[in-house]
């Protein structure tokens, strides 16, 4: 061991952890110099030499009001000093029941009918298992409904779509880099066009482009209606993706479409749900109220893993029975229902209430979009996507004609390793450049984020020939 090892024995393990990171070549991990981060505060992260850097991704979409928040750890400890944990299966604990109560409050309202509010919550422990337990309840409901329904066992999900690892969310996904080499142990589902319009996978402009991936969902609605449970829909903006952004009021229409053919319609709000479009969840900009919505990421404000799945009494209604039927919803796991996490969870929503959240992130918005306008002028910025504090930006190695660069350069990772250069740490998707800072980021934070950011593009993508 170095003396430099001796001095600071965290780095001496740093290029011989036994950790297996995920989405990574780990090849290549083990022949860098890696970052250790060992405190946070704000938005700020620092690591193990003692740099500071500024959470461009949230720590991955997940932290919302900043790194140890007062009154979230606060509230951490209040529950420690109750108890970490007890089961769901056959007994209860209150702060599971607090934040069921607060969640159905807060959920998207306004359906007409009663019977079609999110008014049940089940709780599970990341986003594909809040996914996987929307499309084990859509399957169940039709199977309890009759013999007539029981043929409704098919999903219609998008290209490009991104739910989850787990088998059922992998079935539903589109990104073939991340779920094409799973393809025997998928199930089928029926794919329909993303209904993005940079590069319309149907090769038209807006607004045909929009009604054109409309009308290619009714037509497969229209095909196979009988024989579909759900569609899964990522709500305006297909995040891992590429940060994609429907076109305004297609959300609308989709639901308008399951209703017309009796199809549920479950909302994947995982990446979107806890302010990240500007309002609480994504469905509430074009008032649609889905038949099961997904949730997790932003759901303890970046402290614990935690996750829940919201439907409507009329679905909740169709697996109540007595004993003997075996109605009952047989899926569980270990910490469903957590008292910690579920804790942590009510003072997330809590501090949004209290500290105007959402109120105080419109200026930010609207800032960010100011700040980018002139980027668009850019030689290789192809595109810059936008919803709430959740941003895009695409660069392209030829602007006219939107061809991208080739992935051997690296040109996402470029960008993020210069930006890190600089103090910000961002993770790419490909040649796409995601911001996602905390919620609570204040103006000045993003500010330099966003000059980081631009500098970052424009000294790779000078450099290259």
């Amino acid at each position: 061991m170095t003396k430099k090892e001796k001095r600071n024995p965290i780095n001496a393990k740093r290029n011989r952890s036994p950790i297996w990171h995920p989405f990574t070549q780990m090849r290549e991990w083990e022949n860098e110099t890696q970052t250790i981060i060992v405190e946070g505060k704000g938005t700020t992260l620092i690591d193990s030499e003692g740099k500071h850097y500024l959470d461009g991704t949230s720590s991955i979409w997940v932290n919302i009001h900043g790194h140890r928040h007062p009154a979230l750890n606060a509230a951490l400890k209040r529950q420690l000093n109750k108890i970490a944990h007890s089961t769901l299966l056959g007994l209860s604990n209150l702060p599971a029941i607090e934040l069921a109560e607060k969640l159905i409050t807060i959920a998207p309202s306004g359906a007409s009918d009663p019977q079609k509010e999110l008014t049940k919550v089940f709780y599970s422990d990341d986003g594909s298992t809040a996914v996987e337990i929307a499309l084990k309840i859509a399957f169940g409901f039709w199977q309890n409904k009759g013999a007539e329904q029981k043929q409704k066992h098919k999903f219609i999900s998008f290209h490009n779509a991104y739910h989850g690892d787990t088998i059922g969310s992998v079935s539903l996904g589109g990104i073939d880099l991340f779920h094409e080499a799973y393809r025997p142990l998928l199930f089928e589902t029926i794919k329909v066009p993303a209904p993005t319009c940079y590069r319309c996978p149907l090769s038209l402009d807006y607004p045909a482009c929009e009604m054109a991936c409309v009308d290619e969902v009714e037509k497969a609605m229209k095909r196979h209606h009988r024989t579909i449970a759900g569609l899964v829909i990522e709500p305006l903006i297909q995040a891992a993706a590429g940060m994609l952004t429907a076109p305004p009021g297609y959300l609308k229409k989709i639901r308008v479409l399951c209703d017309r053919y009796d199809i549920l319609m479950i909302a994947d709000e995982v990446a979107t749900g806890f302010g990240r479009t500007g309002k609480m969840f994504a469905c509430e900009h074009e008032e649609v109220v889905p038949d099961i919505m997904a949730i997790s990421k932003g759901i303890t404000g970046g402290y614990l893993p935690l996750a829940a799945t919201l439907t409507t009494q009329e679905i909740y209604d169709a697996y109540l029975g007595d004993y003997e039927e075996f109605k009952a919803f047989f899926h569980g796991h270990s910490y469903t229902g957590n008292p910690l996490g579920c804790a942590a969870a009510l003072a997330n929503l809590a501090i949004f209430k209290r500290e105007q959240t959402l109120k105080k992130m419109q200026p930010k918005i609207a800032y960010v979009k100011r700040a980018l306008m002139p980027w668009k002028r850019w030689a290789h910025v192809g595109d810059i996507r936008q919803v709430g504090l959740m941003v895009g930006v695409e660069v392209v190695a030829d602007k006219k004609q939107k061809t991208p660069y080739p992935l051997t350069l690296r040109v996402g990772h470029q960008v993020c390793k210069a930006a890190k250069a600089q103090g910000l740490l961002l993770r790419p998707l490909g040649n796409v450049i995601v911001l996602m800072p905390p919620l609570s980021v204040s103006m000045r934070d993003l500010e330099k984020m966003l000059t980081i950011v631009g500098q970052a593009i424009k000294k790779v993508t000078s450099s290259i020939r």
